[in-house]
């Protein structure tokens, strides 16, 4: 199994809304803001080479939407979800599976592209994958969370029939494929996958918005953005109480400067450990 940091961008968010009710005296001393209070943030994407599988984890904002759109967020940087993978010399007709943690416009845009003005699956030959539960959320959001759920993102995937379903089933983790299991939470939104993927005994954990950076290791420092933020806390807990026993490593989407580190449980609570190189798992 070979595992590659797809990096699709930057882009900024409010540093109070990312992090809650903990104060900028405090986070901007990990993420510092900008004059408008915004901070920069990754959008990076995990792909996994199995065999003949080739599994992308999420897929960035993408570049489809309207200039009204952007300027809320600012996307910028130098890199790009295709220009990534080409890279690395892979094309999107290689990819077999994508896995869309969950439908928030920064981690499922990128699947979908706009081609003389039609939408097509940036990933023909792929098969999509999502939580029913989640599916049904997003395509009948609520108000709080309707902006971040676009239809152009989730429609033409089900559209194209490209649609599938990983089983959710409660209390239990669900087995993705040999050696990645998927972890489901429902604070930040309802049934957010997190693929649990193990490398030569290593478990590399993608923790997508459960813990969007390092800063956010520490309990208290939860995301405005999660529809519930005590189940989060609840979630984020016990599953750092793993990590650290088991020596998990983290895989950081958001984090504009460290890819993946570990954890340790201090006197102050849990907080970044080490910062590991993904070539050193495989």
């Amino acid at each position: 199994m070979q595992v590659y940091s797809i990096d699709t961008g930057l882009f900024k968010l409010d540093g109070g809304a990312m992090f809650g009710v903990v104060p900028k005296t405090l986070w901007q001393k990990s993420i510092p803001a900008d004059e408008n209070n915004r901070c920069s943030f990754a959008m990076r994407c995990l792909l996994v080479v199995d065999g003949e599988r080739k599994i992308l984890i999420d897929t960035g904002m993408g570049n489809k939407q309207s200039e009204k759109f952007f300027s809320h967020y600012f996307p910028h940087g130098n890199d790009s979800l295709l220009e990534s993978l080409l890279r690395l010399g892979f094309h999107p007709e290689d990819i077999t599976d994508v896995l869309l943690t969950h439908l928030h416009f920064d981690h499922c845009g990128g699947a979908v592209s706009r081609i003389n003005d039609q939408f097509e699956l940036t990933f023909p030959n792929a098969l999509y994958w999502s939580s029913e539960a989640h599916w049904q959320w997003a395509t009948s959001p609520n108000a709080r969370e309707k902006a971040s759920f676009l239809t152009e993102n989730i429609l033409p995937i089900f559209e194209k029939g490209r649609l599938r379903f990983v089983e959710e089933k409660k209390g239990e983790r669900t087995s993705f494929s040999p050696g990645i299991d998927i972890m489901f939470t429902n604070g930040h939104t309802r049934s957010m996958m997190h693929p649990l993927i193990n490398i030569n005994g290593r478990t590399l954990a993608y923790v997508a918005d459960l813990i969007p950076t390092a800063a956010h290791i520490p309990l208290p420092y939860l995301a405005a953005y999660d529809m519930y933020p005590m189940i989060s806390l609840e979630e984020k807990e016990n599953y750092l109480e793993e990590a650290v026993a088991n020596n998990h490593v983290l895989f950081l989407e958001h984090d504009a400067t460290t890819i993946c580190c570990t954890v340790e449980k201090t006197e102050k609570g849990f907080r970044k450990k080490e910062t590991v190189q993904l070539e050193d798992l495989i």
